[in-house]
């Protein structure tokens, strides 16, 4: 069960990495982006993509 659990967040840190690389931000062979811990990667992701969003300053839409 651990060689699954350690395969799965490697993979999961491989598509961050990725994600990340598409932004822009890092370039394929920076070495601080491949030394950062599976948190660290998502919560870059997440900067990063609710900063891109263009509807992230924007509170939900109400209907009354």
């Amino acid at each position: 069960m651990g060689e699954i659990l350690r395969k799965a967040v490697e993979d999961r840190r491989k598509n961050l990495i990725n994600k990340l690389i598409i932004f822009n931000v890092y370039q394929k062979d920076d070495k601080r982006l491949w030394n950062l811990t599976l948190s660290e990667l998502e919560y870059e992701f997440k900067r990063l993509h609710s900063q891109s969003h263009p509807h992230c300053n924007i509170g939900a839409i109400l209907y009354k």
